[in-house]
């Protein structure tokens, strides 16, 4: 538990979560929502997981800066998140404006806190907090932020150390004793540029990387948004750490950016096998959500190995093996799912104006096999298909379904008949 002073740090702080990512890689789930409101773990959203480690943190004074797709993103927050009317702090949606002259759009993540300065000076804090809306890990933030105050930093990185493959894709740094951070590199594509930021650990050589977590006293991020540049990670860190006065805060703990479909899967598979997976099981930091009014799920003769059955799902399955099956799922009889995430439904049925039409009731039918494969919301499976990428595909494209990096996709409001195979 944070002692008094790091409570009485914790309410000078604004913490400020980028919730505006199209998520272009992560597509077809983002084919109709923005990135940090896709479903994980069968029961939360992206967004739930920087909310809940900021609020587990004592951090209550909140923004969310959205662009694309912000309704179902703010609808959730909105439903989610309801603040004591006695209590100091709450979560403030932003998304970009339209004033007399233009309509505003965010070019980048820097940007995007730049055009909403107005809204965010107006806090009454002595620090920025932000953070990435799309990203997964247990941080101690009061932790984090208790560092940039003993350190005196003007800004302050957290990261971990990395391998090569991560480092290329991540920002790099080299620091001091005192965690100092002597230079700066965003993304070094080329080996002679990351060669420099190699470090030792334990005889391996790894890179200390940033996780896009960044601490900000609050003189030096309003002088620095005065700087141009869009991003922060290519533009105004490597001129901030240039400045000094910047430290590295060192996590070593479960990190995962959520950037491709084969990252989403790991990260949700993670969950089944409790190795190396965001901690969910924890009551003292707990992953908030939006309450559902739902039953327990009801199970019918049906084998289940390693896998979450979510609220309000009625299986009649013959086997569901490492598989997330997701709210509201029906699942017919001699069906068999395997290492597969069903992201469930906001509802049992379609609404009777849902064009193209589908049947009443969204359900995976009998007699299916299914292997390797995300199933979006509001969805119909027919009797005996066979989703199992029998031809071995790295990536396909589809009428309603998909391969990405060997998973298969089912999209959103897609029917698939009788028989089909793929």
């Amino acid at each position: 538990m944070p002692g008094r002073d790091q409570n009485d740090l914790v309410d000078r702080v604004a913490g400020i979560v980028l919730a505006g990512g199209q998520g272009t890689r992560l597509f077809p789930l983002t084919k109709t929502r923005c990135k940090p409101a896709v479903g994980f773990g069968g029961r939360y959203r992206l967004i739930d997981i920087p909310l809940s480690n900021a609020l587990n943190s004592k951090i209550n004074r909140l923004f969310v800066i959205s662009q694309y797709f912000a309704s179902n993103l703010h609808q959730h927050i909105l439903e989610t998140y309801r603040f004591d009317l006695f209590k100091e702090g709450g979560i403030e949606l932003l998304c970009p404006e339209e004033d007399t002259e233009k309509k505003i759009w965010f070019e980048g993540t820097a940007d995007a806190v730049r055009k909403n300065l107005h809204h965010l000076a107006k806090a009454p804090v002595d620090y920025y907090l932000i953070l990435s809306g799309d990203q997964l890990y247990n941080i101690d933030l009061a932790d984090l932020l208790e560092f940039a105050r003993k350190t005196n930093a003007e800004m302050v990185i957290a990261s971990l150390y990395v391998g090569e493959n991560e480092a290329h894709r991540m920002g790099v740094m080299k620091i001091d004793d005192a965690s100092h951070i002597k230079e700066f590199k965003e993304k070094p594509q080329t080996k002679p540029e990351l060669q420099p930021f190699e470090v030792k650990k334990e005889g391996k050589s790894c890179y200390l990387a940033s996780i896009g977590i960044y601490v900000f006293r609050r003189d030096v991020l309003l002088s620095l948004l005065k700087e141009p540049g869009m991003d922060f990670g290519h533009h105004l860190i490597p001129f901030q750490t240039a400045k000094g006065g910047s430290y590295a805060y060192i996590y070593d703990g479960y990190w995962v950016d959520i950037g491709t479909i084969a990252s989403f899967y790991e990260a949700n598979m993670s969950l089944l096998n409790q190795q190396h997976c965001l901690q969910t099981y924890n009551e003292a930091n707990p992953i908030y959500t939006r309450p559902h009014n739902l039953p327990s799920p009801l199970i019918i003769n049906t084998k289940i190995n390693r896998s979450y059955i979510s609220q309000g799902s009625i299986i009649e399955a013959e086997e569901i093996d490492h598989s997330i099956i997701g709210m509201r799922s029906r699942v017919g009889k001699g069906t068999k799912i395997r290492h597969s995430i069903l992201m469930g439904h906001q509802t049992y049925s379609a609404p009777l104006h849902q064009h193209p039409p589908l049947p009443q009731n969204f359900t995976i039918g009998d007699n299916c096999l299914i292997e390797k494969t995300i199933i979006d919301e509001n969805t119909c499976i027919g009797n005996n298909v066979r989703l199992i990428n029998k031809d071995k595909l790295e990536t396909y494209d589809g009428d309603g379904i998909c391969i990405r990096n060997g998973i298969i996709i089912v999209m959103t409001g897609t029917q698939l008949p009788d028989n089909f195979t793929l």
